[in-house]
């Protein structure tokens, strides 16, 4: 099967942090970003607030807001499948923003384990609610894609392992599942993948962090595909040659 690539359009900061730029220059480099990825081959993109430091734990109005109006741009001029997430555990406002704007799926770095973050404290998990208003919103067409275990956060459950994880969160309803290392730009242990993928069969498994051209051959082997940000950018912005030299190296595994 073919592995599929999405493609990060990280946001700068959004209104009521110190550097915002203002929507229209977030507006017009979020698209940007969207035309180099497009021509660069990838399969799908997924927009995130990655630069509001520090991050809500859940969104403010004007970052809900805002990010509407980003994704609605996108989904506009996209050819391809959008997604969204809002950081830092908002998956509520991601769907509802996927909802009203078009776009097709959502990612949720917390989903079903118990995690906990220096900066946060614990982060509520609360899959069965999330399901519940998926349905109320009648947003059962948007897909969920959710980390297991994910990087930056230690598991507060002892002894769980990746696999447990990735049954939990298939039978809680998560359409795709997330393995990531320990940091962005870190890629995950092939071990653990292959973990997960021994536990999923068909159901697809995604690499989220760290993810390259130099590495797809060893990783490709233990999943679906990526969600590729960090390896993509050439001084801090989108690299189309980098872009295109990542599809390239993918498609020897299609």
């Amino acid at each position: 099967m073919k592995k599929t690539i999405i493609g990060m359009i990280h946001l700068p900061p959004l209104p009521g942090y110190k550097n915002h730029p203002g929507m229209e220059v977030v507006v017009k480099q979020a698209l940007k970003n969207l035309k180099i990825l497009q021509n660069g081959g990838v399969d799908a993109v997924l927009v995130e607030n990655e630069y509001d430091h520090p991050h809500q734990i859940k969104a403010g109005a004007e970052i809900i807001a805002a990010m509407s109006k980003v994704v609605s741009e996108i989904v506009k001029k996209s050819k391809i499948p959008v997604g969204v997430e809002v950081l830092l555990n908002d998956p509520k406002a991601s769907l509802a923003i996927a909802k009203i704007c078009g776009a097709e799926f959502i990612r949720t770095d917390y989903f079903v384990d118990k995690m906990w973050r220096r900066e946060y404290g614990e982060m509520e998990i609360y899959p069965k609610a999330l399901m519940a208003f998926k349905n109320k919103i009648k947003a059962n067409n948007i897909k969920i894609f959710a980390d297991v275990q994910v990087k930056y956060a230690r598991l507060l459950e002892k002894g769980k392992t990746i696999g447990q994880s990735v049954r939990q969160a298939i039978k809680a309803g998560a359409d795709g599942v997330i393995i990531t290392g320990k940091i962005t730009g870190q890629a995950p242990l092939p071990d653990d993948l292959q973990a997960a993928k021994l536990i999923a069969g068909s159901f697809p498994v995604y690499v989220g962090s760290g993810f390259s051209a130099e590495n797809a051959g060893q990783l490709l082997k233990f999943c679906n595909g990526a969600i590729v940000g960090t390896s993509i950018k050439e001084n801090g912005l989108v690299s189309l040659k980098k872009v295109k030299k990542l599809i390239k190296e993918v498609k020897n595994y299609d």
